[in-house]
């Protein structure tokens, strides 16, 4: 499906009425609006109070010459885009207008034709600007999304090995719990590195179910199955020369780990319904916050590919960990979500989030500064949306106390998980759908995590 054609302004100014309304009846259409003034300073007015893509500018005005004009045009809206037309052409003219701004000129008498072919080439112009600012904007903010925090020793760490990734070629694998900033390492290494201008592309696996995460990856020809209507590229194809970032990689089921791993070796893809065998250079990062070991062993993930994968492995700490960070990135989380505002933290505030434990994590204290910014004034407390205060040092967190094995010692988070999807299931009395859908994974995520005797089949 094509892209619609974007909305457009254009606004004729000549004192001759009927060309005015000739242009107005071949030009406009549903996506583009034409207005026709008869004066500079009518013109003028619709400039300064919305925005006019395309002036269609006559030199020969009551109320003066039109190239004099255009500086103010322009003034209003630099991408604005005028064709200077002049029944007296002339050298003199014509540089006169371009130096002010004009985009095109033309000399009447001229045919129509002429006239809307300018407008056609002035409107790709623009749609070409404003393609080229979206993707700067979209790398400036990207690159700024790849700022690590932090000064503590296990994050001066962490940035070691993203500079040490970032100059190799090899697949990396980023371990840590839901919330550290994988992403954020997985595009600094990313951005950091050779292919920087290159795309940069991400998954999660662990959000598609196992009958779309396929084609998702490796694309399908046109009949490869029910809705195939066309042929579509995969995501290792749109991130041709860059990096792909598979998140949450340990949620991948094993024929398509099969199939990873044999791209990885041979560097080319096949389309689902295809023959062709398709060459590719992409950048493998993978991250995940489960323990691939333990996936090992239960046979849940290839060990061929946790080598494959893990060439160069990073592991981001908690925030639990390093609390010493934590001024820093309420710092920063208020200059980028204030707004402007004139909003305090005070020290002792801080203190006080630094005696959380943090279970969510970097995500977690970048949302609750975010709500603190709502729900309070110029003195944020952010503190106080947290809990209830223990003493005055940390907080009870009004979950039940962590789970504990029949000696005492802590349960693995594998067993938490495990015995969390065990009363999910016995919620909704043996349903699988429904509790996959309340615990907003895919049917084929929620089989995969329950022992093999109990994932047989649907309830």
């Amino acid at each position: 499906m094509s892209r619609p054609e974007a909305h457009r302004t254009i606004l004729v100014i000549d004192d001759d009425r009927v060309f005015g309304e000739a242009v107005r009846q071949a030009i406009a259409g549903p996506a583009r609006e034409v207005l026709v003034e008869h004066s500079a300073a009518a013109g003028i007015r619709h400039c300064a109070q919305r925005r006019v893509d395309v002036v269609i500018l006559d030199q020969k005005l009551p109320d003066g010459e039109g190239f004099s004009f255009c500086p103010q045009i322009v003034g209003f809206n630099e991408q604005t885009k005028i064709i200077f037309i002049t029944a007296y052409p002339s050298f003199e003219s014509a540089v006169l207008a371009v130096k002010g701004g004009a985009y095109d000129y033309l000399s009447k008498p001229f045919e129509l034709e002429e006239l809307l072919l300018a407008v056609e080439r002035s409107c790709r112009t623009l749609d070409l600007e404003q393609s080229a600012q979206l993707q700067t904007y979209r790398q400036l903010r990207e690159g700024a999304e790849t700022v690590l925090l932090g000064q503590s020793p296990s994050v001066a760490e962490v940035r070691r090995m993203i500079d040490l990734a970032a100059a190799e070629e090899a697949p990396v694998l980023i371990t840590g719990e839901t919330g550290t900033g994988k992403n954020v390492v997985a595009r600094s290494v990313h951005y950091r590195g050779p292919r920087a201008e290159a795309p940069f592309v991400s998954i999660n696996c662990a959000a598609l179910p196992e009958n779309i995460i396929e084609a998702e990856l490796f694309g399908h020809e046109r009949g490869a199955f029910t809705g195939a209507v066309g042929a579509r590229k995969g995501i290792f194809e749109m991130a041709e020369g860059g990096t792909l970032f598979l998140d949450e990689i340990g949620t991948m089921p094993l024929h398509l780990q099969a199939k990873l791993l044999g791209v990885l070796d041979e560097k080319r893809i096949r389309r689902l319904g295809g023959g062709a065998s398709i060459p590719v250079d992409v950048r493998i990062v993978a991250a995940t916050n489960a323990e691939l070991e333990a996936a090992l062993e239960a046979k849940t993930f290839r060990e061929d590919l946790y080598y494959r994968i893990s060439v160069i492995r990073l592991h981001l700490p908690p925030l639990r960990e390093r609390r010493e960070d934590i001024p820093e990135l309420c710092r920063f989380f208020l200059a980028g979500r204030g707004r402007g505002r004139a909003a305090v933290l005070p020290d002792e505030e801080i203190g006080r989030l630094q005696g959380y434990s943090w279970p969510g994590n970097v995500r977690e204290l970048r949302n609750i500064i975010e709500r603190a910014l709502i729900v309070h004034r110029e003195i944020l407390r952010p503190a106080d949306l947290l809990g209830k205060i223990v003493a005055g040092v940390g907080y009870r967190e009004s979950a039940a106390p962590p789970a504990a094995d029949a000696d005492g010692t802590p349960s693995s988070l594998a067993t938490i998980e495990s015995d969390h999807i065990a009363r999910v299931l016995a919620h909704h009395a043996g349903n699988y759908s429904r509790a996959a859908r309340t615990l907003g994974i895919s049917l084929s995520t929620l089989k995969r995590k329950l022992p093999p005797d109990r994932a047989s089949g649907e309830r």
